[in-house]
């Protein structure tokens, strides 16, 4: 994601956090010093930073339970409204669908029941009203806290946890991608929700919440429809197979003269072999057309990892790769390794569109 940072790997996931999240410990901690002095904003600051750790440990437990499954979480990020761990898939049987979506707040019930049970903190649903007054014991917010996300994330609607609940006992009744729009429409209606709260409240963060919620249920309904289209599709039913190269030690003025001369926004980069030896994307050459260095070449400007896959991939494979890869190109194959073509998230929404129409007819 960007704008995030990594801040290590555990347990085999990368941890980032989102810059606008050390903004809202910055807002945090001076609201906090103007209004009751250093040790309130510390007080504060420690809060919302034992806050996001339970978030965190909520991301691990959806991770965890993936990896059982045999899905891969490559990282978890820290964003202002709470953490999402980003897994490679998401299972398609629904008992996988459901442990998976359920093991987050299990961690968040596990967490509530240490500090409520076993360190003797009072903290039950009466004291969600007041979970922001400073006046409450440190753990007893925690407590609270821990047992709101339980709360919010079983909401029965996309992307909360709930809303994976709500599909997956959907996909037993009907195809997975109806029992997707369904529980997006649901998270939409709460997302309208959350918003008109947070106009009548003047409460900025429910508004963002509300779109966060609302943009994350309708790109969920999206993806699963177009992974749904792209079955029994192999890479080579969307390849791109005429595009311009550049050379590794073409000049850089050569690839700004071929970004104009083209619609592409990826140039395949082959040696003298026609092998790929890497990407230069049209960002790339934007970025350094600013720079105007005449010994620059390609190959200093070029992304040299890149996905690869075989002409007879399934499609559906392709699609998960370029959601992870950021240079957006996947490039094919054939049988002896050559290279043969490309696939980017511009041609496959290209594809997408033209197939629905071959369906529709």
């Amino acid at each position: 994601m960007s704008w995030s940072f990594s801040i290590g790997t555990l347990l085999g996931s990368e941890l980032r956090v989102h810059a606008t999240f050390l903004l809202l410990l910055a807002w945090i901690g001076t609201a906090a010093w103007v209004a009751g002095g250093p040790m309130a904003a510390l007080v504060n600051v420690a809060f919302i930073l034992a806050l996001f750790a339970c978030v965190v440990a909520h991301e691990f437990g959806h991770a965890l339970m993936a990896r059982r499954f045999g899905v891969r979480t490559p990282d978890i990020t820290l964003l202002p409204i709470g953490g999402m761990a980003r897994l490679e898939r998401i299972p398609e049987d629904p008992g996988q669908e459901i442990a998976v979506a359920l093991a987050g707040p299990a961690v968040n019930v596990a967490i509530w029941a240490v500090l409520s049970l076993f360190l003797g903190v009072s903290a039950d649903i009466t004291a969600l009203v007041a979970i922001d007054d400073t006046g409450q014991g440190f753990l007893e917010r925690l407590a609270a806290i821990n047992l709101f996300l339980v709360l919010f994330n079983m909401i029965p609607a996309f992307p909360m946890d709930g809303g994976r609940v709500l599909r997956a006992l959907l996909a037993t009744r009907m195809d997975r991608v109806r029992a997707t729009r369904i529980a997006a429409y649901a998270g939409q209606g709460i997302a309208f929700l959350f918003g008109f709260l947070g106009l009548t409240t003047g409460n900025p963060l429910l508004m963002l919440i509300a779109v966060f919620v609302f943009l994350a249920a309708m790109a969920e309904s999206s993806d699963v429809a177009l992974h749904d289209l792209a079955k029994g599709y192999l890479a080579r039913d969307a390849i791109i197979t005429s595009y311009e190269p550049l050379g590794p030690d073409d000049p850089m003025q050569s690839a700004e003269a071929a970004l104009l001369r083209t619609t592409q926004a990826e140039f395949p980069v082959l040696d003298a072999q026609r092998q790929l030896v890497g990407v230069l994307t049209k960002a790339a050459i934007v970025a350094d057309a600013q720079d105007r260095d005449a010994k620059k070449r390609v190959s200093d400007a070029m992304t040299t990892d890149i996905a690869t896959v075989p002409l007879s991939a399934p499609l559906e494979d392709v699609l998960d790769l370029l959601q992870q890869a950021e240079t957006a190109f996947v490039a094919v194959t054939d049988r002896s390794g050559h290279f043969v073509g490309y696939i980017t998230r511009e041609n496959i929404g290209e594809w997408m569109v033209l197939n629905q129409g071959r369906r529709g007819t």
